[in-house]
């Protein structure tokens, strides 16, 4: 049988580098795992005893909804006032999704179709460039940036835009940015917000680590832009904030038409999640307020034990301000391997596995990312490997 939309997927990189992982652990060697960004840490104990109470109610085992349960949608409602600022009407301007990556896949669905452009950043979370392309659409690539840039995206999408046709109907951006760690500042997402307005443009922002930041830096929300929710919708995870992935929560919350015509959508293809997790979910929100902060501060320690780790074998990189990775330029002794053939040659000669930079799209090769999923000890022990395999660092 010919199958439709799957043909044109390239392979999925990121198995690669871990079949060459799995076969070296069952050869016996201890390979530092910074690969997958799959949070360690875990879950709040209040969402955890929240769960086994609810589950044990058979009520809960029922249908819900697939808007999410009013209380849930209150309380985001209630943490975005809280931690941004912004009121949103949880009847009309929140929804909830399972995970970001369902809630972003079928936003493209209402919001693009053949024919259509998108604009999404280069290189990128896979499913911000594939999503558009699960839809029909065209997804011009845009580059984010070198790590530090995310003013130079907004001047870079206006250009695409201008020199673009059909003009894109849609903007996807994500700050802090997986992979490049890019950052943004609310006077910039301004400026992109004023710009939307005065065309025929929905702005669709991923904000996958809102609450992973350091060095006293706060990354903003693109609704706290004057006129946003005229243009905007964003996508809210607790995935990693509260260290819930496994748990599949998230919402879109913004512009109203677009949420309405998500939650349309969503009422032919799914009953929301598990009622007993939106209801932990629900409890999280409300009661576990200082739960990011403590995972936020985690991360920090390990970020500055790997790039200073890295900066002591003469691997220097940029020291992100956000997200639970590192992006980190092949070093120059080898650039002239692609990040796959960098990242087996860390997996063979220094037991460490990261993610090839040429996954998150072609502006992605020449780097590779580390995921800050190893505790300080573990990411030592990498770096020790990396000293001993990378022979020719001085």
């Amino acid at each position: 049988m010919e199958f439709r939309r799957i043909p044109g997927l390239p392979p999925y990189v990121f198995t690669i580098i871990d079949t060459l992982k799995v076969e070296a652990r069952r050869a016996g060697r201890d390979v530092v795992d910074l690969g997958f960004g799959n949070p360690d840490l875990p879950s709040p104990q209040v969402a955890v005893d929240k769960l086994a109470e609810a589950a044990h109610n058979s009520r809960n085992h029922r249908y819900s909804a697939s808007r999410g349960i009013p209380k849930l949608r209150q309380a985001v409602a209630d943490h975005y006032l809280r931690r941004f600022g912004v009121t949103l009407d949880p009847e009309t301007e929140v929804i909830s999704t399972i995970g970001a990556k369902e809630g972003f896949s079928h936003l493209m669905w209402v919001l693009l179709q053949p024919g259509d452009a998108a604009l999404v950043p280069t290189p990128s979370y896979p499913i911000h460039i594939w999503g558009p392309y699960f839809a029909g659409a065209d997804a011009r690539q845009v580059p984010i940036g070198d790590g530090t840039d995310g003013a130079g995206y907004v001047d870079r999408v206006m250009e695409a835009w201008d020199l673009g046709w059909p003009k894109p109907r849609v903007v996807v951006l994500s700050f802090p940015h997986n992979p490049t760690t890019t950052t943004i500042e609310l006077h910039d997402l301004q400026r992109l917000v004023d710009w939307a307005r005065e065309r025929d443009v929905v702005l669709v922002h991923d904000l996958a680590y809102a609450d992973m930041c350091f060095d006293g830096w706060t990354p903003p929300s693109l609704l706290q832009c004057v006129g946003a929710t005229e243009v905007a919708v964003e996508l809210y995870s607790m995935t990693k904030s509260y260290s819930m992935a496994g748990w599949r929560v998230a919402f879109l919350v913004g512009r109203k038409d677009v949420v309405g015509a998500l939650a349309k959508l969503k009422s032919y293809l799914d009953y929301g999640t598990f009622q007993p997790i939106q209801i932990a979910a629900t409890v999280t929100l409300n009661e576990a307020l200082d739960y990011p902060a403590e995972l936020s501060s985690v991360y920090e320690s390990r970020r500055n034990a790997l790039v200073d780790g890295l900066s002591r074998i003469g691997w220097d990189i940029l020291r992100p301000r956000g997200t639970m990775f590192a992006w980190a330029r092949i070093p120059e002794p080898y650039r002239e391997m692609g990040s796959i053939e960098f990242a087996e040659l860390l997996v063979r000669e220094c037991d460490v596995a990261v993610s090839p930079g040429v996954g998150f799209g072609p502006g992605g090769d020449g780097h590779v990312r580390f995921a800050l999923i190893e505790n300080e000890q573990r990411i030592a022990q990498a770096v020790r490997g990396l000293r001993r395999g990378l022979t020719r660092l001085g």
